[in-house]
């Protein structure tokens, strides 16, 4: 009998968090068990952790004005052999794709403050996307999951 892959049923989970980085644990806790649901071992689960909190950290600060309000809504969802991570918010529009790629080659002297997060996301995660969809930012996050599946 064929060994049953997580992704031949499609999962949805959802987190909302309030624009509070002291909530970053509970982020940290959802993305555990989406990649242990969906199969990733652990080292990959836990970089995909670090791209998330880059991600959603990003949003709480910078999102909303400060000292207000506002919410940043995570889905995950299994489905065709990839975990696919949306991250939603109502906060102004920024791009984070559109940002010019960190040069890593330079010292840290050197380079300009800013851009090493987008590039940690972007070589963690197997694509990111960006669009502006009815007034919210969405940023999606995708990462192929049968290379990383253990047998």
């Amino acid at each position: 009998m064929k060994n049953q892959n997580p992704c031949d049923t499609p999962q949805r989970h959802q987190l909302d968090l309030p624009n509070d980085v002291q909530t970053i644990p509970q982020l940290a806790e959802f993305v555990d068990e989406v990649c242990a649901t969906a199969g990733f071992d652990m080292a990959t689960a836990m970089q995909m952790n670090l791209a998330l909190e880059e991600a959603v950290v990003n949003v709480m600060s910078y999102a909303y004005p400060a000292g207000s309000k506002g919410s940043v809504h995570i889905t995950a969802e299994t489905a065709d052999g990839q975990l696919t991570f949306v991250i939603t918010d109502h906060g102004v529009p920024f791009d984070p794709t559109a940002k010019e790629a960190a040069d890593v080659t330079l010292s840290a002297e050197e380079r300009p403050i800013g851009g090493l997060g987008i590039f940690l996301v972007r070589s963690i995660m197997d694509s990111v996307n960006y669009e502006r969809v009815d007034g919210q930012n969405r940023l999606t996050l995708c990462k192929h999951i049968q290379q990383d599946i253990q047998q």
